[in-house]
């Protein structure tokens, strides 16, 4: 009689998984048709090459015309402007200039005419012989999407390790990609073995089973992204056992042997799986019930046995705590519960009498996770990308309070937190040059939010890291200041790296611009970058100085700057709309102006350093984080984009 396996030492879960992390190794990457990527998972980070919309476009029915030509307008007290006799419609070229006093009917979708700045839907109009009056004012930029304000060209819009569904397909098709990277499907052999299994559809005779197991687990391998191999059935018999499992080892990525690991005299699996290696059997037996008897092995190729228990609803079971775990390594995915609980992080606006279904993007904190509710912008595709799930607010809602308890349905059941979350102000670098060089354990999420909104979610605790880049007007230093002013005790500073700042203009400078007096002599029409940016009190910083050294007040200059309340949310934005001829000039850094192939006129280095919170010090991801930013490889990458450059104290704490 065959000498009994004993079970020496019973391992948990997370005990077997960590033994057997160190043996999976990561698919190889393949490129497959868009319409073949669904359910696949990307291979490399994506970015775009083009700008989504790549024009400045109304998303109602209406007129375009001058926001400025609007303002007072109300039910009592009308505005009439002069209506062209032509049309915009989706698809049009041809555009008009929109002069003052003036407005043109547009259709949803159609590109914005130079000269407009927003669009009055026409419900809130009339026209009489060729006359427009306007029943309610509106402010720039109302009913338009800009263009790049949904995806701007360079921006890293889906990173390595998503699980392609519905949603990133259409991030890659709005972004023109018709050929994918992704890791290649998992090969899997799946062998059942036992003397009492038959194939269904056979007769049973004494003492004979289906086979369930080749079934149900190749159906699981499916699921889990993986591309089933039967390899049949085999008898209890150590020889035909040994020869089929080599034969699967040949063909297929991972090996999936289910019966014959208990440690009955028949169960022979153990001798078989220990001669495969070296190192041959790294675990057996699993501290669960059921699934005591589970067996892993590996092969002296490197590849991965899995001997799971025979009955149908143990294999299953442990398919799921252990297999899973490997297919999803193998795939860089990860894996978690469908819906979660959460707090807002801030007040949300219901849909007024509807039920609002609003995209949120989860944080983990302290306290609980917060959701974030995410723009939902007509037409918008990366804020579904970059949310996790939605939340219903209900009809009889006009908010959802900060601090509400809401529950979040997941858009994947693959989602999983994020482990370092990065908030803050938007930087080219952050996305290029650091987080790929973080390793793969570590998850990364980056919000922008701007630095000052970045440093109050620090202090919250909310945020893992916080790039900011403010400016104290008085002293004209950077950061510092604000966090000893605001996040004392609370917040720590690590010193970051400088960034060029100046004025982009279009290519050839056609305006003869050489200093930042002459943007605002000339009345150059800007774009603005969004409040509590640091760019934004950059430019404020010195638009007081310039009222001030000319005895005019902040707020008359701002006013009668073109432009000056047009927001962009990030500097590659600014850029874009310059390139695009929107905008005449803008503040932002040398790298988005080289990107667009624009001019560019130093006015600053600024520092863009890190808030990192007290209790986040310890965090795993944060140490890695603060440590790479010490890395030579790093420091590397950063110099090779234009204007940026490291400090002698990158990395270390200056608070």
């Amino acid at each position: 009689m065959p000498k009994r396996v004993i079970f020496h030492e019973l391992k948990t879960p997370e005990e077997a998984l960590a033994v057997i992390s160190g043996f999976i190794k990561r698919s190889e990457v393949e490129y497959v048709n868009l319409e073949d990527s669904y359910m696949r998972v990307l291979a490399e980070d994506v970015y775009a090459k083009v700008d989504v919309p790549p024009f400045d476009r109304a998303t109602m029915d209406g007129y375009a015309l001058r926001a400025e030509d609007t303002f007072g307008a109300d039910e009592l007290h009308p505005v009439k402007l002069r209506l062209s006799n032509l049309s915009i419609n989706a698809g049009d070229s041809n555009l008009p200039l929109v002069e003052k006093g003036s407005a043109v009917e547009i259709a949803t979708g159609a590109p914005l005419p130079p000269g407009s700045n927003a669009v009055v839907p026409v419900e809130y109009t009339k026209v009489d012989d060729g006359t427009l009056t306007i029943y309610r004012s509106v402010t720039p930029m109302d009913n338009v999407m800009s263009a790049g304000s949904d995806i701007m060209m360079g921006e890293l819009i889906l990173r390595r390790c998503t699980l392609i569904k519905e949603r990133e397909v259409g991030v890659l098709a709005a972004v023109g990609i018709d050929k994918v990277p992704v890791f290649k499907r998992p090969r899997v052999a799946i062998i059942s073995s036992g003397n009492e299994l038959v194939k269904p559809g056979s007769l049973l005779s004494m003492g004979k089973i289906y086979d369930i197991n080749t079934y149900t687990i190749a159906h699981g391998v499916r699921e889990a992204g993986g591309e089933p191999l039967l390899m049949g059935i085999v008898k209890d018999d150590e020889a035909e056992m040994e020869g089929i499992i080599r034969d699967a080892l040949s063909k297929a990525d991972l090996v999936l042997l289910s019966g014959g690991t208990s440690a009955g005299a028949l169960d022979i699996s153990y001798r078989v799986l220990d001669r495969i290696g070296p190192p041959g059997v790294i675990v057996h037996g699993l501290n669960v019930k059921p699934g005591k008897p589970t067996v892993v092995a590996v092969s002296k190729e490197g590849k991965l046995v899995v001997g799971l228990p025979g009955y149908p609803s143990s294999a299953l079971m442990i398919f799921n705590i252990i297999v899973k775990p490997i297919l999803a390594k193998m795939q860089c995915l990860s894996l978690t519960q469908p819906v979660i609980r959460a707090q807002m992080a801030i007040r949300v606006e219901g849909a007024r009498g509807r039920r609002g279904l609003n995209p949120v993007s989860l944080v983990e904190t302290e306290s609980g996770v917060k959701a974030y509710p995410l723009p939902a912008e007509s037409g918008a595709i990366t804020t579904l990308a970059y949310a996790e799930g939605y939340i219903e607010i209900p009809e009889n809602r006009e908010f959802l309070e900060e601090g509400e308890w809401v529950n979040v349905r997941l858009f994947t059941h693959q989602y999983k937190p994020a482990n370092l979350y990065i908030m803050g102000s938007h930087d080219v670098a952050l996305d290029s040059s650091l987080i790929p060089l973080l390793p793969d354990w570590i998850t990364a999420k980056v919000i922008n939010i701007g630095s000052l909104e970045g440093l109050k979610a620090a202090i919250r605790g909310e945020a893992d890291v916080a790039g900011i880049h403010l400016i104290d007007e008085e002293t004209g230093e950077y950061n510092e200041p604000f966090v000893r002013k605001y996040g004392e005790g609370k917040v720590r500073l690590v010193a970051g790296y400088m960034r060029e700042q100046g004025i982009i203009l279009p290519k050839g400078n056609p305006r003869g611009i050489s200093s930042f007096e002459d943007l605002i002599r000339l009345k150059l029409r800007i774009v603005n970058r969004n409040k509590g940016a640091g760019t934004r009190f950059l430019f404020d910083k010195l638009l007081k100085e310039y009222a001030l050294r000319n005895g005019v007040s902040f707020e008359e200059l701002a006013k009668s700057i073109p432009g000056y309340y047009h927001e962009a949310r990030t500097h590659t934005a600014v850029a874009a709309a310059i390139a695009q001829g929107r905008a005449e000039a803008g503040v932002g850094i040398r790298a988005a102006a080289e990107m667009y192939g624009l001019d560019f006129i130093p006015l600053a280095w600024e520092r863009y350093d890190f808030a990192v919170p007290l209790s986040k010090l310890s965090k795993d991801s944060v140490r890695v984080f603060i440590s790479v930013l010490k890395d030579e490889e790093f420091k590397r990458r950063l110099s090779s984009i234009p204007g940026y450059k490291t400090l002698s104290n990158t990395g270390e704490f200056i608070i």
